[in-house]
């Protein structure tokens, strides 16, 4: 696990450095004359705020940034590397009320039962997890029905969706196909896994 707190803060040329191994799980070093490949199989988790200021989309508190300003603390994560991550939540700030008149969340020990046969089944259909399946293990695993395809084709487009994150929506919605104990990915899997990819207007 590798987790970066205020992700743009970062150097951009070390989170530029992230995309090789994001999408290969590999590393690949050259200094001087030698050369070296390593393993590097992670899962990476990042943190950011809205906007420079932190405030926006805040009901109680108004957003002090310019555009330009949002616009600059946007770009400094490229296309890219929004492309290889699959999953981004927006967490809203939640008045102080509310939030000490939440219910009780789901147990970790229900939601650690659901993942660990999630895992399972993955292992025991294609000896693997979702995650690592390529282009062809996609089109047996993830196979759609002919009106479903032609929904996320046309979905996928208006979005300007790359071949990359075509191939991750469909491993993504395969795994909220398994957690919810369906055989076959259906239109709200897809759905779900689509909508998993629109933070910060990204497809």
């Amino acid at each position: 696990m590798l987790f970066l707190d205020e992700l743009p803060e970062f150097d951009r040329r070390a989170l530029e450095g992230l995309r090789e191994p994001l999408e290969s799980a590999r590393v690949h070093l050259a200094r001087a004359a030698q050369r070296a490949e390593l393993p590097a199989a992670f899962q990476m988790v990042a943190a950011m705020n809205p906007c420079p200021c932190g405030k926006l989309g805040d009901p109680a508190h108004a957003c002090s940034c310019s555009s330009k300003q949002l616009r600059r603390y946007r770009a400094r994560l490229s296309g890219p590397l929004l492309d290889r991550i699959d999953l981004r939540v927006e967490v809203c700030a939640l008045p102080a009320a509310e939030l000490l008149e939440l219910p009780p969340g789901e147990a970790s020990s229900r939601v650690a039962e659901r993942v660990r046969r999630a895992a399972l089944l993955q292992q025991q259909r294609q000896a693997g997890a979702n995650a690592a399946l390529d282009a062809q293990g996609l089109q047996r695993h993830c196979r759609l029905e002919r009106a479903l395809r032609t929904w996320l084709a046309g979905t996928l487009e208006r979005l300007g969706a790359s071949a990359r994150a075509t191939h991750r929506v469909l491993r993504v919605a395969r795994t909220i196909a398994d957690l919810g104990g369906s055989a076959a990915v259906e239109r709200e899997h897809l759905a779900e896994a689509l909508q998993l990819r629109r933070a910060l207007g990204q497809a």
